[in-house]
């Protein structure tokens, strides 16, 4: 009998104290027990809108303007740290490479280059050899490090490859790009690195600061961008091709093997194939570029070297094309991947690090901040 009183659990819907309507269940017959589970429920309501307030997400504005600054300040870290490294690793390859450049008399071959670096470190040691790479990092920190955030920046604001799309034109697009922003905020930098690179044989640079002060009152202050115009030129298809390549093939892989991070190895191979189209492309601006650096501490460079149509004049007229505009090709296409390899793989691994390292942060801190 007393089962049969007993009434089955019903959902009713009970409205709560902010209008809303939702359900309960009511397990007893009794007016005071229904009475006490709409209250109860509404409570509980009230309390879990209260906790939405309280705890809820940030604002999406706030949320993406704080996320892109965590992506800029990784790329700056990241970018320094990739350039750094691959710059000092090649930086005896650097300057036997402009010794040859801008000295039209010796004629580069591989043996010739093998016995600049034998002389070099016979008269003058083996730190010699790294003659100008406080000039190189002083340079190539800022640089990189502008570089590679410039290219995520352009890609976003490019849409390059957005929702899966193949998008080849902005691709390169935006690697000319990051290179035409990083050069041009570091430009004075790289013609105090070519100038100390050549002083032992020409002039006496003996730091950094002394060559800005020297041209400064010798050549005037438009010298620290002579040249400048020869290297937007050269950038333009050598970073763009370089950043198109390595992307280009990142994607093919990812397509091909379904992995979307790269090893350590890969990435290297893909840099060092990126760095050898992009070198090769603007191999003849690069010459230009570096004679009309060195105008001013070389010998004959006063009056041959003005402007970049005079010096691709001159150089073809006497020294031709192959002997001329590709000199010292064959050095860079062995320390122009090694750099650009080591730099790209470099940068993608702290990239995904100081990500990963954000996250974990992140997820600390928000552990934190729970309600208990």
């Amino acid at each position: 009998m007393s089962r049969l009183l007993e009434k089955p659990n019903v959902a009713m819907p009970i409205k709560t104290s902010n209008g809303q309507l939702t359900t309960t269940a009511i397990t007893s017959a009794s007016p005071l027990a229904t009475s006490s589970n709409n209250s109860t429920t509404g409570n509980i309501i009230e309390i879990n809108e209260t906790s939405k307030q309280d705890y809820g997400q940030p604002a999406p504005a706030k949320t993406k303007a704080a996320t892109n600054l965590d992506a800029v300040l990784i790329s700056l870290t990241a970018g320094a740290a990739a350039g750094a490294l691959a710059k000092t690793t090649i930086a005896p390859l650097d300057r036997t490479k402009i010794n040859f450049q801008i000295n039209k008399n010796i004629r580069y071959s591989f043996r010739a280059a093998v016995e600049f670096l034998k002389y070099t470190y016979t008269k003058e040691g083996i730190l010699a050899l790294w003659r100008g790479n406080s000039a190189t990092m002083a340079r190539i920190v800022p640089y990189a490090a502008i570089q590679f955030t410039a290219h995520e920046q352009w890609r976003k604001i490019l849409h390059v490859d957005k929702d899966g799309t193949d998008t080849k034109v902005k691709r390169f697009l935006a690697g000319s790009l990051a290179g035409i922003t990083s050069q041009s905020l570091t430009y004075p930098l790289d013609l105090a690195r070519a100038r100390m690179a050549v002083t032992d044989k020409y002039t006496g640079y003996k730091t950094l600061r002394q060559v800005f002060v020297k041209i400064w009152i010798e050549e005037g202050p438009h010298t620290l961008y002579r040249g400048y115009w020869a290297t937007v030129l050269g950038v333009i298809p050598y970073a763009g091709t370089s950043f198109f390549t390595y992307e280009t093939l990142k994607r093919e892989y990812t397509e091909m093997t379904g992995n979307t991070k790269l090893n350590t190895l890969v990435s290297l191979a893909f840099g060092a194939a990126a760095g050898a189209v992009g070198q090769t492309s603007s191999y003849p601006l690069d010459i230009v570029r570096r004679r009309m650096q060195t105008m001013g501490v070389t010998k004959d460079g006063h009056s041959k070297y003005p402007t970049i149509l005079a010096t691709l004049t001159t150089i073809y007229k006497e020294e031709g094309v192959k002997n001329g505009f590709y000199k010292g090709l064959s050095m860079n296409w062995i320390k122009g991947p090694i750099a650009v390899g080591i730099s790209f793989s470099t940068y993608d691994l702290i990239k995904e690090f100081l990500r990963e390292l954000l996250h974990l942060k992140r997820g600390r801190s928000d552990l934190m901040d729970s309600p208990k």
